[in-house]
């Protein structure tokens, strides 16, 4: 007889029971965790609507070129000081640099010189008026002291215009110019320090460049195949890569004559009011155009979950969550199109999606 046989046995009945229940495999412990995260989701029902077809163009934000002022001096010298530094706001006529030259000191010379010689010129010609007012003179004498008195009058003009050019008065002594800024706006580049020589306007680079910012322009590239669908006046939404949550309206101001032979695109211009100067040259936005509706299934956002290469949502199958695979369109509004993959009257966890991840079964 075997032992185990021969111990059960000797054995009392209720301890040999007792024995055999240890030898059993365990229950299965309950799971909740899919039950709980089941429950925890919100279906909707999806249907077909009408969807806004929209154009996006890749653009960014730059100056209005008639708002910006390249600023060089009037003439060549030695930088003395630059007063203001990137990013600074200036006014119209605010001195924000001056320059040492030679000019400024030759410019007051001519006009100290013009100065003298209109006032001689139309002494003598007050004095051969007096003089043929008695017959003593010609009047061929005094035509000739008018005339000289009216080249050196025109003399002293040109002076005073020189030293206006170069942004000096009359009473100027020194020969320090000083540099003011165009028009109100902000400076957007510096490329001069105290110390350097500067050769005027026939340096290729400006001393600074302001821009007025009140009004800026969003620049995006169409490309050929979409050139029928922008033309200016179209309607148009704006969006910032910086301000993500904020969208501003316009229209299409203008779009370009020529093709850019490297990218194959057209530009297409937008003008919006920047109170604040919020928006900021080379900033990354994006312009968005209403090309028409259509009809598609559009899921909130929350319910499309991606999946490395597969995006996926779940629906209620029989009061199971069962996961989709689908192909997504343009998202819109806290919305997502549903290009493929699902049929209108499904219901799709809408909120909560995440949490069926691990706990849905496959299609």
């Amino acid at each position: 007889m075997q032992p185990h046989r021969i111990l059960a046995a000797l054995l009392p009945l209720p301890l040999v029971l007792a024995l055999a229940a240890c030898h059993q495999d365990p229950a299965p412990a309950a799971t909740p965790h899919a039950d709980a995260a089941a429950s925890a989701v919100q279906f909707v029902a999806v249907a077909q609507q009408p969807v806004e077809d929209q154009l996006t163009l890749g653009a960014k934000v730059q100056a209005d070129p008639a708002r910006s002022f390249r600023v060089f001096p009037p003439a060549s010298g030695r930088v003395l000081a630059i007063q203001v530094k990137p990013g600074d706001t200036v006014a119209k006529g605010e001195r924000v640099a001056s320059i040492q030259s030679a000019d400024a000191g030759a410019a007051q010379s001519d006009l100290a010189k013009a100065q003298i010689e209109a006032e001689r010129a139309q002494r003598a010609a007050q004095r051969e008026k007096v003089l043929l007012d008695h017959g003593a003179v010609a009047e061929k004498d005094y035509i000739d002291a008018k005339a000289a008195a009216d080249s050196a009058q025109a003399e002293l003009d040109r002076a005073k215009q020189h030293l206006s050019v170069l942004g000096m008065n009359a009473q100027a002594t020194t020969d320090d110019i000083p540099l003011r800024s165009p028009g109100r706006g902000i400076v957007l580049t510096v490329s001069a320090a105290p110390g350097e020589f500067s050769k005027s306007l026939d340096n290729a680079d400006p001393l600074m460049t302001i821009a007025d910012l009140s009004t800026v322009w969003i620049v995006g590239d169409v490309f050929e195949k979409d050139i029928a669908k922008v033309q200016p006046g179209t309607r148009v939404t704006v969006t910032v890569d910086a301000f993500p949550t904020q969208k501003w309206s316009g229209r299409i101001s203008s779009v370009s004559g020529a093709l850019d032979p490297t990218t194959r695109t057209l530009k297409a211009r937008v003008a919006l009011p920047n109170p604040g100067d919020k928006l900021k040259p080379e900033m990354f936005a994006a312009i968005h155009v209403d090309t028409g509706t259509h009809n598609a299934i559009v899921v909130p956002a929350s319910a499309v979950i991606h999946q490395g290469q597969n995006t996926v949502v779940f629906i209620d199958n029989n009061g199971k969550p069962e996961q989709k695979n689908v192909t997504i369109g343009q998202a819109v509004d806290g919305k997502v199109e549903i290009a493929s993959g699902l049929e209108a009257g499904q219901r799709v966890a809408a909120n909560g999606a995440e949490l069926l991840t691990g706990g849905a079964t496959q299609p």
